[in-house]
């Protein structure tokens, strides 16, 4: 197994991206990239913690490829605007990619080059990629909130 790290956004729409690709394992959203250790919602909301609120996941790479994860990635949220996602806006909603090792970064800044140079955007691509630091496990009302929220007939 491995794992992967994104941030774009709203933590609840990015997990359901995740969540239903062949081959994702385990998704879990959170915080990664600030300085408080053990955030809440709360304090990562006001963006003085510098966290963003992430998806963290557990993939199978002889199923689905750190490429075909980042390619899903960019083309569910606005990599472009730089710490906003629709009407949601803040240092904690930014988008960025958190690399687990040197072929991760390799990959993630070879795939954002392409991207920037495709012009598929009118506008540069603002895209963080950090090195992943300690993941904050998101409270437990936030796990899969998507799926928590469907009426009992969709299901």
């Amino acid at each position: 197994m491995a794992r992967a790290t994104f941030a774009g956004g709203c933590f609840w729409g990015v997990e359901e991206v995740f969540r239903t690709l062949n081959g994702v394992i385990k998704t879990t959203v959170g915080y990664m990239g600030g300085t408080t250790e053990n955030p809440s919602y709360e304090m990562v909301c006001t963006g003085e913690t510098g966290h963003a609120e992430v998806v963290d996941i557990e993939f199978d790479p002889e199923i689905i490829s750190y490429r075909q994860l980042l390619e899903q990635f960019w083309i569910k949220h606005d990599p472009t605007t730089l710490n906003r996602q629709g009407v949601d806006s803040g240092t904690q909603y930014r988008s960025a990619i958190f690399y687990h090792g040197d072929e991760q970064r390799q990959i993630a800044e070879e795939s954002k080059a392409a991207l920037d140079t495709s012009r598929v955007y009118d506008n540069p691509i603002v895209t963080e990629i950090a090195q992943a630091m300690p993941f904050w496990r998101a409270e437990e009302y936030h796990q899969q909130y998507v799926i928590k929220q469907k009426p009992d007939f969709m299901l």
